[in-house]
C-alpha cells in the first residue's frame, strides 16, 4: 500500500463485503423456509384480500403525517432506544439465538429475551425482542406472526402494557 504523509505505516483498504468472496447470502426466504418465502412474492402478486384488514387511506397534503404510526397500537410499547416485540407460543427447548436468527434478517435487534422458569430452566412459551427500527419491527411481525416454528405457530405482536382491570 501507499504510505501517506504524516504516516509511518500504509493505508489497508478492508471491504465490508469482500468483492473476491465467491460466496453468495441466499436470500431471506431461505433463512424463514417454504412457507414464508410465499409471503414475499411480491407486491403485485398479493393473494386476493390480502390487505383487505388495512384501511384504505389515500394521500392528502393537508394530513402530513397524521396517518404515518396508523400501525401503532394505543398502547405499544417503545422503549428508548426501540420497539419491543412480544412473540409466543415458543417451545420449552427455545433459546435466546432462535430468536436473534428469526428476527435479524429484519433488521437492527437490540436485545432478545426468552422468558425462562427459573426451577426448569426451560422457556415459559413467551419472550421479547427489541428492535430499534419501526418499520422493520411491523415488517417482523407482520412477516412471522402465524410463522411455524418447529411444530408451533408463533404470535408476534408489539408489547402492550397490561390493562389494570384485567
Amino acid at each position: 500500500g501507499t504510505i501517506p504523509k504524516g504516516s509511518t505505516e500504509p493505508i489497508t483498504v478492508k471491504f465490508a463485503n469482500n468483492p473476491s468472496n465467491t460466496k453468495t447470502v441466499p436470500p431471506l426466504a431461505a433463512y424463514l423456509g417454504p412457507q414464508a418465502a410465499r409471503r414475499f412474492a411480491g407486491p403485485m402478486h398479493h393473494p386476493t384480500g390480502r390487505f383487505s384488514a388495512i384501511p384504505n387511506y389515500r394521500y392528502s397534503p393537508l394530513a402530513g403525517d397524521l396517518l404515518a404510526n396508523s400501525m401503532i397500537p394505543t398502547n405499544a410499547i417503545a422503549n428508548g432506544s426501540g420497539w419491543c416485540i412480544f412473540v409466543y407460543n415458543l417451545a420449552p427447548e427455545t433459546e435466546e439465538n432462535v430468536l436473534w436468527q428469526l428476527f435479524g434478517p429484519f433488521g437492527a435487534v437490540q436485545s432478545v429475551k426468552v422468558i425462562k422458569d427459573l426451577q426448569t430452566n426451560k422457556c415459559k412459551g413467551f419472550g421479547f425482542v427489541t428492535m430499534t427500527n419501526y418499520d422493520e419491527a411491523v415488517v417482523a411481525i407482520q412477516s412471522l406472526n402465524g410463522y411455524t416454528l418447529g411444530n408451533r405457530v408463533l404470535q408476534v405482536s408489539f408489547k402492550t402494557n397490561k390493562s389494570k382491570n384485567a
